[in-house]
């Protein structure tokens, strides 16, 4: 598992496990909320600069900006490990 903002750009990966920070104590629940759940999968279509901060990323039909903090509470596999 790596974190979401590891990801390369452009790659399918699965969501492995959503969880909360001490940064974002309520993270986990505002994530699954809007779909970002184990086992969907999900692309990094950009960073913005400077600081690559919010993350561009696509779940199915929905694009999402991510703010760093969010996306550290997204653990993420490669589609290749999933199976």
């Amino acid at each position: 598992m790596i974190p979401l903002q590891n990801a390369h750009i452009g790659r399918p990966y699965r969501i492995a496990a959503v969880h909360h920070s001490a940064e974002m104590p309520d993270c986990e629940r505002q994530l699954n909320e809007l779909g970002f759940m184990p086992g969907e999968q999900i692309v990094l279509l950009r960073r913005t600069m400077p600081g690559a901060d919010p993350l561009v990323v696509r779940i199915g039909s929905s694009t999402f900006a991510l703010r760093a903090a969010e996306a550290a509470c997204i653990d993420i596999i490669t589609e290749s490990d999933d199976e």
